[in-house]
């Protein structure tokens, strides 16, 4: 096998595997990357230097494509019930056929590391057949210095190969689309799919699995920091305004999706963002429009107009665009990626009912409950005959990418919160005075002007009552906040139909969790909802 690029003698691509490849090219930057795939005809040149690619069929995550293979290492630790299995029969036929199909291309290969702190990251090795998935996870694991590459020893494998067709009946898969996580050989074989956020999250899930045996709690949520050292964190699932409330220009950001949280505090697992551009614009969120501007950033599925600008408000190819680039394309981002421990955790929900108030503290109990929840709601789309929000319940705030039972991602988190005194606010982003359709959105100055609050801790010197239904605390009146947005009940029209629907989302609420009463005690379950208010 021909090899070049910055090549480290001591760690080279495995023969049983790679053996056939006819290239290696090891360890390019970001411009030798970003050259090799415009040369190669990857992509398209933006008027600003942007480099933009199409993914194909697959235009975001094949989550039905997914699975874990099935051994002793995985058989009695990861939740079957979320994750799909795979035989070792299936993978060994899978990895073969992988090894045939390298045969004679040409593969990148680069070294990185999964998370910031030293003392809790992985060393990932990911191999592709495409230069712009290469430069797309250099930007997005953390990079080492180019004098670390000497003696770098991997701990996973990523091998990225669209090309590669699965075939189900020897594979064991859904269909010719593959993401097969072997947690045993520390392999990841991806094929059929050139969308690239399958590599990145790949690894999260092997954090996910591996982080919480060294008793770091690994999270799907983005982080911040204020210039006096306060730490937040603000969980929530799309469409709830995290990227956007994390994005402060007063505050650094740590990272936008994936972290750690150990004894020594907060850690990004990744070097760069991964932002979707649908409808972005340079007033709303001027950080990552700017980022988009910039040169080499990787623009997946977005429309360029004749002059080759990016038309983010284009959705002919997909909802899901998105950037990808390094964190310094960011002006206040955190340079090491760590934080301390964190002084305030955020829970966003973008209530469409109209039922939860605009911010609300929890007990570590009700944070387990709400975590485990992971409650949202969609606003009813133009399908015909929806006209109700529907609530989602996504567990964790990322069930996909949780190997283990939540129960061990939700006891860490309690544990976590006692351990360092950090408080949990549940913060409703959507919808006051009635439900979706006749109420109207939650103020954004109304929710920043609390989130300030809850951060600088002046929120926590106000006066509080507890809710009847949900049993948080609510507070009754805060400096420069309308008091009446504060009670949900009292901005609708009807309080007694307030009344009927909260008692629906409490339902909701207790329906969902019943799968997890068996892994929890009689703390978190007293965090339920109470019947009948």
């Amino acid at each position: 096998m021909e090899t070049e690029g910055r090549f480290n003698p001591s760690n080279p691509l495995d023969e049983t595997l790679f053996g056939g490849a006819e290239k290696a090219i090891y360890n390019l930057l970001q411009p030798e990357l970003y050259e090799l795939a415009v040369a190669r005809g990857e992509g398209l040149v933006t008027a600003q230097g942007a480099l933009r690619v199409l993914t194909g069929q697959h235009t975001g995550r094949s989550a039905n494509d997914k699975f874990t293979v099935r051994d002793a290492t995985t058989e009695n630790t990861v939740w079957w019930d979320n994750n799909a299995a795979m035989s070792e029969e299936h993978f060994a036929r899978l990895k073969a056929d992988f090894a045939e199909h390298i045969r004679g291309r040409t593969l990148f290969v680069q070294d990185l590391y999964g998370g910031a702190d030293p003392e809790n990251r992985i060393r990932v090795r990911v191999v592709t057949e495409n230069a712009w998935h290469a430069l797309f996870i250099r930007y997005l694991l953390r990079r080492p210095e180019i004098s670390e590459l000497d003696g770098f020893t991997h701990e996973l494998t990523v091998v990225d190969l669209p090309s590669f067709k699965a075939d189900p009946e020897r594979h064991g898969t859904r269909s010719s689309t593959v993401i097969a996580l072997n947690l045993t050989e520390k392999l990841v074989l991806i094929g059929d799919t050139s969308y690239a956020g399958e590599m990145k999250k790949s690894v999260f899930t092997t954090l996910n699995f591996l982080l919480p045996e060294n008793d770091v709690l690994p999270m799907h949520c983005s982080a911040n920091v204020g210039s006096d050292g306060d730490v937040a964190l603000f969980f929530g699932l799309s469409g709830t305004g995290k990227t956007t409330l994390s994005s402060d220009t007063a505050r650094t950001l740590i990272g936008d999706d994936e972290h750690g949280w150990s004894d020594n505090g907060i850690f990004n697992f990744e070097g760069g963002c991964y932002a979707k551009t649908i409808n972005l614009s340079q007033e709303a969120e001027p950080e990552i429009y700017g980022a988009t501007q910039m040169w080499a950033t990787v623009l997946e599925n977005v429309v360029l107009d004749d002059l080759r600008n990016p038309d983010f408000d284009d959705d002919r190819y997909t909802q899901n665009g998105r950037a990808a680039y390094p964190m310094h394309y960011i002006p206040n981002a955190s340079e090491t990626g760590m934080a301390g421990q964190p002084d305030n955790v955020i829970m966003l929900t973008a209530d469409a009912f109209g039922v939860l108030p605009p911010i609300a503290r929890l007990t570590p109990a009700q944070a387990m409950y709400h975590f485990l929840s992971g409650y949202t709601a969609k606003v009813a789309g133009t399908e015909k005959g929806v006209t109700e929000p529907q609530a989602t319940f996504s567990t964790c705030f990322g069930a996909p990418f949780m190997p283990r039972h939540p129960s061990v991602y939700g006891n860490m988190l309690r544990d976590r919160l006692k351990k360092t005194g950090a408080t949990c606010w549940l913060v409703n982003t959507g919808w006051t005075g009635g439900p979706y359709g006749e109420g109207h959105r939650m103020p954004i100055r109304e929710t920043r002007a609390l989130l300030h609050a809850a951060l600088d801790g002046s929120l926590n010197a106000v006066e509080f009552r507890t809710d009847p239904l949900f049993g948080f605390e609510v507070p009754v009146s805060v400096p420069g906040v309308d008091p009446k947005i504060l009670d949900p009940r009292g901005t609708w029209a009807d309080p007694e139909r307030y009344d009927a629907q909260a008692a629906r989302l409490a339902a909701m609420f207790t329906e969902n969790f019943a799968k997890f009463l068996d892994y929890v005690d009689d703390e978190v379950k007293a965090a339920a909802p109470r019947s009948g208010g």
